[in-house]
């Protein structure tokens, strides 16, 4: 096929929805990275929360995504693609704009009237519930409104489009960092999402199903998710990896106070984190390319040892650069194991329950998330302020990684039945 051909077959294979959603999906990434690489910080220098409520709230604010997600495709489904991205987007410009306001003077009645923890806790909660429908409208809208010659490039074009608003995010805040507030970011993160919920009600269009079967009821996805809980290897295996993510989300939790607190006080830890995206575009065809023959399982083994080990070099060398350095690391590990992940799983699901198993596969992201919270804002307390010895907080994370390999490649040797199920 010649490009003229193949540029033609892209250009009439995908139906309005399909750019309508995706795009509104860069800017709902956008917002949320931009919203999330300034959080810890916000919290712990603008709210005055000591730096393990700090932690523990920004990984909440994380988890939380996760968990939703599981259910979100299953909301959407039964009010229709429209409607749920629709009331996506005025959530999200709600909470983002809350957020911002929570110090505020005009909000200080509300802020005075409620714990802080207990209300900021709250606030940081209403995001969720718009990111967990937005995810399964795009992926869905991506299946409806593509022809399957081409359907494999509209994935293709979602996931780009999801790292570069993750790429976005983290350098609009850098940049509002040197030109304004984390109060005016958040506030530009739910103007970003507002615009998005008029573009949803003018241009989009809901897609039509392939077939004529109704969304599943609310009880068959219980059913469901009871089936898939009854399984107790693939709990485990979820359980484990979870390890994975408690690291891995240290980059957001962690890695921005650390940096304020034992190296540069002045660095810009937002623009840092635009690292990790900008790798991950940059080089996921290439390492994929290289890592193709290895089996899906064996490429997670491999993904989580790498992204594992990448603080060590901040810990050889406490630097902006070496934290720069250690993030191209970790987004390496990434790549090798995360796409090869999401394929494990799916050919682990019965033809019935993909929906359900593709939802599970998302729980060790938010009970990582959660748990990262609490155990990185311990280790920054007990290690950095009472030992005064801060490199044992990377050592710490370092050894979280390595356990988890170790436990992966035990669960692969004595756990693992499905030794054919993917490659």
């Amino acid at each position: 096929m010649t490009f003229s051909e193949r540029f033609h077959e892209i250009r009439t294979g995908f139906e309005r929805p399909f750019w309508v959603a995706n795009i509104s999906e860069l800017f709902e990434r956008l917002s949320y990275y931009a919203v999330f690489a300034v959080l810890a910080r916000y919290l712990h220098e603008g709210l005055h929360f000591d730096v393990e409520r700090a932690s523990s709230l920004t990984g909440m604010f994380g988890g939380w995504v996760w968990f939703l997600a599981v259910i979100g495709g299953a909301v959407a489904d039964r009010l229709g693609f429209r409607r749920a991205l629709s009331l996506a987007y005025l959530i999200l410009s709600f909470a983002y704009f809350l957020i911002g306001s929570i110090g505020s003077a005009w909000f200080a009645p509300v802020r005075n009237a409620f714990p802080l923890v207990g209300l900021v806790a709250f606030v940081l909660m209403l995001p969720a519930l718009g990111v967990a429908l937005v995810k399964p409208c795009v992926v869905g809208t991506t299946a409806r409104a593509s022809k399957e010659n081409v359907r494999s490039i509209g994935y293709s074009i979602y996931y780009t489009l999801v790292n570069v608003g993750s790429t976005l995010g983290p350098l609009l805040a850098g940049w509002e960092k040197d030109h304004g507030s984390a109060e005016n970011l958040f506030r530009i993160a739910a103007l970003s999402v507002f615009l998005m919920f008029f573009v949803v009600l003018l241009l989009f269009k809901e897609p039509r199903r392939a077939d004529d079967a109704p969304p599943a009821s609310v009880s068959q996805v219980g059913k469901n998710f009871l089936t898939v809980l009854s399984n107790p290897r693939f709990m485990l295996f979820l359980l484990i990896f979870t390890g994975y993510w408690i690291v891995f989300w240290q980059e957001f939790i962690v890695l921005p106070l650390y940096i304020s607190a034992y190296i540069d006080p002045n660095a810009n830890t937002a623009r840092i984190l635009a690292v990790d995206p900008i790798v991950v575009i940059c080089f996921t065809m290439v390492i994929g390319f290289l890592t193709k023959r290895l089996h899906a399982f064996h490429a997670i083994v491999l993904g989580t040892l790498i992204s594992g080990l990448a603080f060590i070099l901040l810990i050889v060398h406490p630097s902006v650069w070496m934290a720069v350095a250690s993030l191209v690391v970790l987004a390496i590990g990434e790549i090798i194991q995360q796409p090869r992940y999401y394929d494990y799983i799916s050919r682990l699901a019965p033809p019935d329950q993909q929906g359900t198993y593709m939802g599970f596969a998302f729980l060790p992201l938010g009970i990582g998330s959660f748990v990262a919270g609490k155990f990185g804002g311990w280790l920054m307390h007990h290690f950095g302020e009472e030992m005064r010895r801060p490199e044992l907080v990377w050592w710490s994370v370092v050894a979280v990684g390595v356990v988890t390999t170790l436990l992966l490649w035990i669960y692969d040797r004595f756990v693992r039945q499905d030794k054919d199920a993917a490659g």
